[in-house]
């Protein structure tokens, strides 16, 4: 039997961030080689991911980063948000974002398989480094990836993140171009506009909302005996009021609401002496549509003691 001292457990916590006990069970098993004794480790720490796989990850963060005309917006998930907090979080979420950047994957899975931004691993292997050290369920849920005059903005610490797409004849690292994609970003991330303008929105939604409008006239006393055309009239109007509601260039602009978005953005243009146009966004919000787990404390002690 290999004689194991504390150097060696200490030296090899240090490499992987497990616990001392753990570390020296691992080099007792491989008789003391420390490279074996870490592929021991990686196996255990996937085997405990995959028991902890179903556990929810809402948490985490979105980021947007832009090089060179390329960006890309990203969610990495985690258990909870102080994972999401640590340094060693934040660098691999900006590490996929950099890798996506840098390989144009096409999606998730494409990702993982893809070698990490300066580094010799796959996406997938820092992610299960990540995981030995943090011990919570991470997960990589979306990406994408675009390209031309592109504006990023990160809000709330992660907690949502916008790239705008502009096109416009004024160079591309004009200041004042910039600042009106920043105050687009800025936009999208406070009013979440699901369209970019009236022809973006599907005609079955289109029929849907005017449908819950009729009934809703419909249900209305006031409106029992009101000619047709009238009735015409109102879900016209209602319409409008849903175009400027949802549709990101008929909002009021949030800076000054005498102006729409597409009022805002033409102002910028006839400034500048050129044309600017807002082609594209996106924008992730954490954890939107994963259903979390709504345990009270009660039952969270209870379910500890069982």
């Amino acid at each position: 039997m290999a004689n194991i001292t504390a150097k060696d457990v200490a030296a090899l916590r240090e490499r992987t961030g497990v616990g001392m006990m753990d570390c020296k069970k691992a080099l007792v098993e491989a008789e003391g080689d420390m490279e074996k004794a870490v592929v021991l480790l990686r196996e255990k720490g996937l085997a405990t991911q995959a028991k902890k796989a179903d556990r929810i990850a809402a948490e985490g963060l979105v980021t947007a980063i832009v090089e060179n005309g390329v960006g890309a917006v990203v969610e990495v998930n985690s258990e909870t948000d102080f994972v999401a907090n640590t340094e060693q979080f934040k660098n691999f979420v900006n590490m996929v974002a950099r890798t996506i950047l840098e390989n144009n994957p096409a999606d998730v899975e494409a990702l993982k398989a893809c070698k990490a931004s300066g580094s010799e691993l796959t996406v997938e292997q820092e992610l299960q480094e990540v995981f030995l050290k943090i011990r919570e369920n991470i997960q990589i849920r979306r990406f994408v990836r675009m390209e031309g005059i592109l504006v990023p903005y990160v809000h709330g610490e992660g907690r949502i993140g916008v790239m705008v797409k502009l096109e416009s004849d004024i160079a591309p690292d004009n200041a004042e171009l910039l600042a009106c994609g920043k105050d687009c970003a800025l936009q999208i991330a406070a009013m979440n506009a699901p369209y970019l303008n009236r022809e973006a929105v599907p005609a079955d939604v289109l029929e849907s909302e005017k449908a819950i409008m009729k009934a809703q006239i419909s249900e209305d006393p006031k409106m029992a005996n009101k000619p047709e055309q009238v009735i015409a009239k109102i879900i016209d109007g209602k319409v409008g009021k849903y175009y400027s509601e949802n549709c990101l260039l008929e909002q009021e602009f949030v800076k000054d609401g005498d102006l729409t978005v597409q009022k805002y953005i033409d102002s910028v243009a006839k400034k500048l002496g050129g044309s600017i146009k807002l082609v594209d966004y996106v924008r992730y919000e954490r954890g939107e549509g994963i259903a979390k787990k709504a345990d009270n404390f009660a039952d969270e002690v209870a379910n500890m003691i069982k």
